[in-house]
């Protein structure tokens, strides 16, 4: 093949000339068969693929992932099978609710994506820098989406619809509670904290399960802005933590994070307190206290924002032998529409791109054809199974674990021994009275220009939460609260909320709870 520096056309053929249309004599209208400029418009035009209908704004890089602790009495994935291994990762942050051209400063959750290229294939943990979530059954996503995003007739963003969703959804309080304290608005993705935020499972050798939760511990400590100072980069510099992550790995300077699980038997889950497949709640550290795994670095910026950031594809769905799902509606859910996103934005071979190819091993498989298919298709391999002609065969070592499940086919909430308030009043007491001030602020600038009637909804979620905490959002409201939201029937009686305010003060374990985090 002949490799120089001339400039061609796609299929190319040399171009002579870059700067000037084909016409007819110097001042005369353009010639159809100017093919180049042609193709050069017809494939301008095309740039622009569909974004992301969430996590839109990002930013990522190039790492890896190193095992710091043996982990095999639980889980018989091999990139995790001895204490200094390490594993390839691409990990991908970003805002929630966003276009591409949105702000990297506003308030919201923010993405935590990790592609792990592992020897039996690439395996994705999709999370978020919260471990908890708005709602709890999938069904309910693509309104909640809806209702941050844009108003459908005006095309503004609308706290009439932000808070009439949030204040109709009360499992959505833990989640708001979290969003809008300081770490709404983190300084830079590298001084925040990542969550897998579903529960997940993992399996040993011998087949036996654990329920497990992804927790990242970031080593640059966590760094927030206030919404005054996320307000003011906003306006000045909006790609602020996409530039400062970029620039910090071109400078070699740290962005790493010490990873741990929490591990809960089998046996636990079916008599836990609460249902510890429900996405809006964490699991006690008391009960089941951090273990140290690994450590995630990031040490390489992209090459291509298009080819890598863009393009890269995550699917909680990719999960390596050693590791499966749980009964977490959220993540049953994630588990199609991630990939469906993917088919529609990218194309039904985007599992063949670069960046979300596997790397360690080669995908064989007979799936064959499809738009973009640009490796070989399969050769001259026949495309069914089973054959007489040496195709890919299973690999029965690789069964997954029979579980038993029971129950009734039906739609059904999510049944849960605890009440929706309980955690996000746990979340405020332990707050510093700076800290519950700057969430009070946050939470009163944002209700403010929403509808009374919204206002009145939601007070009564804070307030079943922490009887302080309702007072005060009720107060800088300018909302009389013994008048108009003790008499709903959507409040708990104050000496109830007293004496579970007082319970769980005196049962608060300091020691533990600090690090609720």
């Amino acid at each position: 093949m002949t490799e120089n520096n001339d400039l061609t056309t796609s299929f190319g053929i040399p171009i002579s000339d870059n700067q000037n249309s084909l016409t007819a004599g110097s001042n005369g209208p353009i010639l159809l068969q100017d093919f180049y400029l042609i193709e050069k418009l017809a494939h301008f035009n095309r740039e622009r693929i569909p974004e992301r209908v969430v996590h839109a704004k990002g930013a990522a890089a190039h790492g890896y992932f190193e095992v710091t602790n043996d982990v095999t009495q639980w889980t018989k994935a091999k990139f995790l099978e001895r204490v200094g291994k390490q594993t390839p990762v691409f990990m991908r942050f970003s805002t929630v609710a966003g276009e591409k051209g949105s702000a990297d400063t506003v308030r919201d959750p923010r993405g935590f994506a990790v592609k792990f290229y592992t020897e039996e294939g690439n395996y994705d943990l999709v999370g978020n820098n919260t471990p908890v979530f708005f709602v709890r059954d999938p069904m309910k996503f693509p309104d909640f989406i809806h209702s941050q995003k844009r108003n459908p007739q005006t095309n503004c963003k609308d706290p009439n619809m932000v808070w009439d969703f949030l204040s109709l959804t009360p499992e959505s309080t833990h989640q708001v509670t979290i969003l809008y304290s300081d770490r709404g608005t983190p300084k830079s993705y590298q001084h925040m904290n990542g969550y897998g935020s579903h529960t997940f499972k993992w399996i040993n050798a011998q087949g036996k399960a654990v329920w497990i939760k992804y927790h990242f511990k970031t080593e640059q400590g966590i760094q927030n802005f206030t919404r005054e100072e996320a307000i003011q980069i906003a306006g000045v510099d909006p790609d602020y933590t996409t530039r400062e992550l970029f620039e910090a790995i071109a400078k070699n300077e740290q962005a790493a994070w010490k990873v741990y699980v929490q591990i809960m038997t089998l046996e636990d889950a079916s008599s836990y307190r609460f249902n510890p497949f429900d996405i809006t709640k964490v699991w006690s550290r008391k009960d089941y206290p951090l273990i140290p795994i690994g450590r995630l670095v990031l040490n390489r910026n992209p090459d291509n924002h298009f080819a890598e950031v863009e393009q890269v594809a995550f699917s909680p769905a990719n999960v390596v032998p050693g590791i499966d799902f749980s009964p977490d509606k959220m993540l049953q859910g994630r588990l199609f529409a991630y990939a469906d996103a993917h088919r529609y934005r990218l194309g039904g071979n985007y599992g063949l791109l670069p960046i979300n190819c596997p790397h360690a091993r080669k995908a064989i498989n007979y799936q064959r054809d499809g738009f973009m298919r640009f490796d070989d298709n399969g050769s001259s391999s026949v495309n069914y199974e089973p054959n007489s002609f040496g195709g890919p065969k299973e690999v029965q070592q690789y069964k997954e674990p029979s579980y038993s499940i029971s129950g009734d086919a039906d739609r059904t909430a999510l049944e849960h021994n605890n009440d929706d308030f309980t955690q996000a009043g746990d979340l405020y007491r332990l707050m510093k009275e700076e800290e519950k001030a700057r969430l009070v602020d946050n939470l009163v600038d944002s209700l403010k220009p929403a509808k009374r009637e919204f206002q009145l909804r939601q007070i009564p979620h804070f307030y079943n939460a922490d009887l302080e905490y309702g007072i005060r959002v009720a107060q800088g409201l300018g909302i009389d609260i013994e008048e108009e939201v003790l008499q709903t029937k959507s409040v708990e009686p104050k000496q109830n909320i007293n004496q579970k305010n007082r319970k769980q003060n005196e049962q608060v374990d300091l020691t533990v709870s600090a690090k609720y985090w």
